[in-house]
């Protein structure tokens, strides 16, 4: 049976969750947004998932670098600044007294329309935003487990068509891949780029071990990764040779190890490709505990040196 990376075991406490609509904390029943919303009727939007660390969001400022990058590149006018975004997560936080095990989606659409049309300049009024943070970690058995990825037919495509970069609403690209995945039996889609090397996956990025060194795509055809860039920057202060380049899928198969980076579950192992084991079998390979653990302590770092802690 396949799983997914982003699998969890359910919390009781998440039925009682506060939700962050437009300013306003809401029960979790109570938290919603119009059918005439850009969101809704189109996927017009831009998102980020953040990981909660001691009680603040970790790397939060790589994330809303991102968010208000991709508002800009669609003309999309938040309507709040990055300190009422900040106080808003942090209320969100506090009003569900969530310290860790917990993970955070940041959600911007264009607002509501007059009409269900694509036309931006049917939009009426400011943009919709939503925070919602729930008790969740990736399941430990998964992590275990590793990871079962299948090439698919579905391609990251070129920028004029739908800029990979854009961490969008409209993710119709990575739906139809993880559909196509799951059909073949696996746990998550590996797909290529327009020039067959491989690119990512559909809901997290793609790294490969190779005597010794770390490799990972070009990044030319994938979101700009948060944990993508953190593993290279811990591989980088830690003497791990690490290559972002073009590789292909023979190369893949022969690999010594693989690994998944996203925010909700870090650094999750692959244990076949295409069918083909991974290395030796074992999980996890010994560089990407190693970097596992070299994750954890930067993002505690993170946190720390964000958010000290009064004396």
């Amino acid at each position: 049976m396949s799983q997914s990376i982003h699998d969890f075991h359910d919390d009781p406490r998440n039925a009682d969750i506060r939700i962050w609509v437009n300013g306003e904390l809401k029960p979790r029943a109570e938290a919603m947004v119009s059918v005439f919303d850009s969101g809704f009727v189109l996927g017009d939007g831009v998102w980020e998932g953040l990981r909660v660390v001691d009680g603040h969001p970790a790397f939060l400022d790589a994330h809303l670098d991102r968010l208000f990058e991709g508002a800009k590149a669609i003309a999309l006018d938040i309507g709040l600044d990055r300190a009422a975004l900040e106080r808003a997560i942090h209320e969100t936080l506090v009003a569900n007294g969530m310290r860790d095990g917990a993970h955070l989606r940041l959600m911007v659409t264009r607002g509501v329309k007059r009409t269900p049309y694509q036309d931006p300049r049917a939009s009426m009024g400011p943009a919709t935003v939503v925070i919602i943070a729930e008790h969740k970690v990736a399941k430990p058995e998964t992590l275990a487990a590793g990871l079962k990825l299948f090439t698919v037919h579905v391609r990251r495509g070129y920028p004029d068509v739908q800029d990979p970069k854009l961490n969008s609403h409209s993710k119709l690209n990575c739906i139809t891949a993880c559909i196509q995945a799951i059909e073949a039996g696996a746990d998550e889609a590996l797909m290529l780029d327009p020039h067959g090397f491989v690119a990512t996956c559909n809901s997290t990025h793609f790294f490969i071990v190779r005597k010794g060194e770390v490799w990972t795509s070009s990044g030319d055809y994938c979101l700009g990764g948060i944990t993508r860039a953190n593993v290279l920057r811990v591989c980088r202060e830690n003497g791990i040779p690490c290559l972002e380049k073009n590789f292909s899928l023979a190369q893949v198969y022969s690999a010594d190890e693989a690994f998944t980076t996203g925010t909700f579950a870090g650094l999750a192992p692959v244990r076949s490709v295409d069918g083909r084991k991974i290395g030796d079998g074992t999980l996890p390979g010994s560089i990407t505990a190693r970097l596992q653990t070299l994750y954890r302590e930067l993002a505690k770092r993170d946190v720390a040196n964000r958010w000290p802690t009064p004396a």
